[in-house]
């Protein structure tokens, strides 16, 4: 027994722990060629590797905690509910205003830089226009990507998979930290506001989960917010529901779709839901949308600056009362088909540029931010040259609005034309990517755009949004996807023409929800919020139909973006479902040994030798003679349970028992999860060689409850109960007697297909067969 390995703190021998130090200076995107992840025990959280720690969602249920709760009259459950319910409520207030606030920025910003090109086009001063555009885009981009990787590498991108990879139990340094709000918000709405092919709705759900998970903070005491109404969330269970009505409130934010937002909370982000959690999130969204829609009002009557009719205000773009046939069926199954191929060949050449924009980016700061550059310069080029290309179209005379578009957003756009002409290519590319989808959505358009323009739009969306997702700034793929897919979508209106008695904007609409089917694999959430986009349901039938034929046709190439985007930062993302070769082992298979114990009644000196030299954060606790007859398992000790005990000094002279004086000494705030960055190391804790002869009775602080289950159960099954509870640690008893009560401990990295496969190499030829099967049956 003395040469078996020990476990490392996430279940792991101590090879892989080798390993895994060695991971630390080899990023996972680069010492990989295969598309999965590692069986390490870091990510990549922006451009940098850090390591990653699982969540306790399990409430440990020990003595301590049950006097607490047993000592709360209906006072303090009154408080408990009260401030649920008002948080929900701030979260659905700060999440509405930022979101307004963004869009906001982005409109005047973008907009003043439109204004003035537009001008110098007027007096035929093209070089100065492009410069004007050019710079303005490059001090944009420079700014976003300088604040991100000096003050918040966690902030860039969309901040989706960390959200998600979060509520699944996946704990990474600075994701939802305030430095990381700060950067996400000023950070988006400057890349936006760059003109670069980047969207707002991923970095505002980012923005709504570290909002909630800053309010679930439980107070700070640096502050000085110590309020007692206010300690009730210092768990991650309860962090996790704040958490989760952020990210709706986010999506709510970004398109002001409350339903949307709520549906994409369940189907796309949360591992877990209930009713209870359902009804709080779907009132964070209602507040979003009263306050969206006072704000908006006030757009409405002239006070928001220069572009008061763009960002949030997308309602009716779409509200022509539209009727279909059978015929007009096939055009609709072929745009699912199409958007299937296109969206899942989209998620491919963007995790191959993601790979390489990772080798430029952990060269180091200078990398990241020249790559930055040369992206926004490219975007410039391309976007201010392009339009030279489209021809010159006479003015409608029954234009709904001002033909040419001078001063602010609008369908025609007159860029080098001369009066009483546009240019429709201009119309597309010189607006905010929300004003392009308006502009793609708008009925009685049919003659509007020709056949070159929309293609050339649709190449240039489909390179740029893959181009511009991967720099260090905080980015999103929502709307880049909208707008490649609608141009994509009239494109294929327009060539069936006179065939079909669907408009141009209504395919744009199903070519939006197909690409977004294909690219990102939801079905209920989109539907909903291309519904609450148009403001039309009479379009459900068609949106439903062509979503589900992308989705379908997309699966069988690849995963979701997000997913693959986890994977390849490396989130030990637990899967709702088992591998089926999982069902061919126990968890005695893949658990190893032997485990670090400790007695309910422990030497100090024997704790702190543990806590130094492991990293383990849940150690099992026996009691054995004299206590019991003989060895069994009383429960599981939290590794900052231990280090408060030994911060504290409840120490004994003698190894006995203390009964009720640990009520005595102290509090349930000094068991609280602390916020984000407050960890207590035992490296900290200084105790004299004396304290380390005493001894520390566990028993009342010890989880005399855990969830536990047998060597000889299926790993399928264990993954089960494992997920849809919530656990950071699953312990493995023994069947038979004679041997140590607990023969291992399951934590998040044994369910990791990388740690099995690596174990049992023999299943990987099975697996690959079992796929193989798969691709054929399709």
């Amino acid at each position: 027994m003395s040469s078996a390995p020990t476990l490392t703190p996430n279940g792991a021998t101590e090879s892989d722990q080798d390993h895994d130090q060695e991971s630390l200076t080899l990023p996972l995107l680069r010492s990989q060629r295969s598309p999965v992840n590692s069986t390490s025990q870091v990510a990549i959280v922006g451009a940098n590797i850090c390591p990653i720690e699982s969540l306790d969602y399990e409430i440990a249920e020990n003595d301590f905690f049950k006097q607490d709760w047993r000592s709360r009259g209906k006072i303090q459950i009154f408080q408990y509910i009260f401030m649920k319910w008002s948080l929900c409520f701030l979260i659905g207030l700060i999440v509405g205003l930022i979101g307004f606030c963004n869009n906001l920025a982005v409109e005047n910003i973008a907009g003043a830089k439109f204004v003035v090109t537009s001008n110098m086009m007027l007096y035929e001063r093209f070089g100065m226009a492009f410069l004007v555009f050019l710079v303005s885009n490059l001090v944009l981009t420079l700014f976003a990507s300088i604040i991100t990787a000096s003050i918040a590498p966690a902030a860039a991108g969309s901040g989706i998979p960390e959200v998600k990879a979060y509520l699944n139990g996946v704990d990474a340094p600075e994701i939802l930290s305030f430095r990381t709000l700060v950067v996400k918000i000023i950070g988006s709405i400057s890349a936006v506001s760059a003109s670069l092919l980047v969207g707002k709705a991923g970095p505002m759900v980012h923005t709504g989960a570290c909002v909630a998970s800053l309010l679930g903070q439980g107070g700070s005491k640096k502050y000085g917010l110590t309020w007692k109404w206010l300690r009730f969330f210092k768990n991650d269970r309860d962090r996790r529901d704040l958490v989760t009505c952020g990210s709706a409130a986010g999506i709510a934010s970004a398109f002001r779709a409350p339903v949307g937002g709520l549906l994409f909370s369940l189907e796309e982000m949360a591992s877990w839901w209930r009713s209870a959690l359902l009804w709080r999130a779907f009132f964070t969204t209602a507040v979003v949308a009263i306050l969206l829609r006072a704000l908006i009002d006030v757009c409405l009557s002239g006070k928001c600056g220069l572009f008061g009719k763009g960002g949030l205000i997308m309602f009716d773009v779409y509200s022509a009362n539209i009727s279909y046939h059978l015929v007009d069926v096939p055009p609709v199954l072929a745009l699912g088909v199409i958007g299937g191929i296109l969206g899942s060949f989209y998620n491919f050449l963007l995790q191959k540029v993601l790979r390489l924009y990772n080798l430029i980016n952990e060269k180091g700061f200078a990398y990241k931010i020249v790559l930055a550059c040369l992206i926004s310069i490219f975007t410039s080029c391309l976007l201010f040259g392009l339009p030279w290309l489209a021809p010159c179209s006479p003015c409608p005379a029954d234009a709904a609005e001002e033909c040419p578009t001078i001063g602010r957003s609008g369908n025609y756009k007159k860029f080098q034309c001369p009066p009483g002409y546009y240019n429709d290519l201009a119309s597309l590319i010189f607006n905010t990517n929300d004003d392009a989808i308006r502009n793609l959505f708008s009925k009685g358009t049919d003659s509007e755009f020709h056949y070159l323009t929309v293609l050339i739009f649709f190449i240039t969306c489909f390179i740029l949004s893959i181009l511009s997702y991967g720099i260090v700034a905080p980015v999103g793929l929502f709307v880049p996807v909208i707008v490649t897919g609608a141009s994509y979508g009239r494109f294929v209106g327009m060539l069936v023409g006179s065939y079909s008695d669907l408009n141009h904007g209504l395919y744009a609409v199903l070519g939006a929800a197909s690409f977004l089917g294909g690219s990102m694999r939801m079905t209920v959430s989109l539907c909903v919020i291309l519904l609450e986009l148009t403001n039309n349901l009479l379009l459900l039938p068609l949106i439903m139909l062509v979503l589900l034929v992308s989705k379908t046709v997309a699966d069988v190439f690849n995963g979701n973006i997000y997913d693959l985007i986890m994977k390849a930062k490396g989130f030990p993302y637990l899967e709702t479902h088992a591998e089926p070769y999982m069902r061919q082992l126990t968890v005695a298979d893949v658990v190893t040994g032997p485990l670090r114990l400790f007695n309910g009644i422990e030497k100090v000196g024997n704790i702190v030798h543990i806590l130094k030299t492991t990293r383990h954060n849940g150690f099992p606790v026996i009691d054995e003679h004299p206590v019991s007859a003989s060895s069994i398992l009383y429960g599981l000790i939290l590794r900052a349970h231990l280090i408060t005990l030994l911060k504290k000094k409840a120490f004994l002279s003698t190894p006995e028992a203390t009964g009720m004086d640990a009520f005595r000494q102290f509090s349930a705030g000094d068991f609280a999860k602390r916020g984000s960055g407050s960890v207590d190391n035992i490296e900290d804790i200084d105790i004299s060689s004396e304290e380390m002869e005493m001894f520390l009775d566990l028993h009342p602080f010890t989880n005399a409850s855990p969830y536990t289950v047998v060597e000889t159960m299926s790993l399928a099954k264990a993954l089960t109960l494992f997920r849809q509870v919530g656990l950071r640690h699953l312990l493995v008893i023994s069947k038979l007697s004679g041997r140590s009560p607990v023969v291992g401990i399951l934590t998040r990295h044994d369910f990791m297909p990388e740690h099995i496969l690596d174990l049992h190499p023999t299943l990987i030829r099975s697996r690959w067969k079992r796929l193989r099967i798969r691709f054929r049956l399709f």
